[in-house]
């Protein structure tokens, strides 16, 4: 039976002169279990999907075959933030480094255009 895991990362949000910042630590993460994007409603939604796997092979004497077993784990969470209006869109950027997901949002100090839906690739 996997066990599943919903538990909702510390998460800082820090406001600084020309950006906010979004941190949530996730320990054992990597970029690829992280999902950013941002939509049309201008939202930034932020989503983890991470599955565990572990297997332990043990030989038996007197036994045909392995005895195998494995354990599986899943974590996963989606969490939602509504952008302030002086969030430059376009320029959003992420990156994962030891567990630890920053979102960088700059601030603008320019006309907003009209909002369209896309994914902030993760480095």
């Amino acid at each position: 039976m996997p066990h599943k895991h919903v538990s909702v990362p510390a998460i800082n949000i820090i406001e600084q002169e020309k950006d906010f910042r979004v941190e949530l630590a996730v320990p054992g993460t990597t970029k690829e279990d992280f999902k950013v994007n941002v939509t049309a409603d201008n939202e930034l939604v932020i989503s983890l999907e991470k599955h565990n796997e572990k297997e332990d092979k043990e030989e038996k004497e007197g036994h045909k075959g392995t005895y195998l077993r494995r354990e599986f784990s899943y974590t996963s969470f989606q969490q939602s933030f509504s952008l302030p209006d002086d969030v430059d869109r376009q320029k959003i950027s992420a990156k994962v480094e030891n567990g630890v997901l920053t979102i960088a949002l700059p601030k603008k100090g320019v006309t907003p255009t009209q909002p369209v839906s896309h994914q902030i690739e993760i480095k």
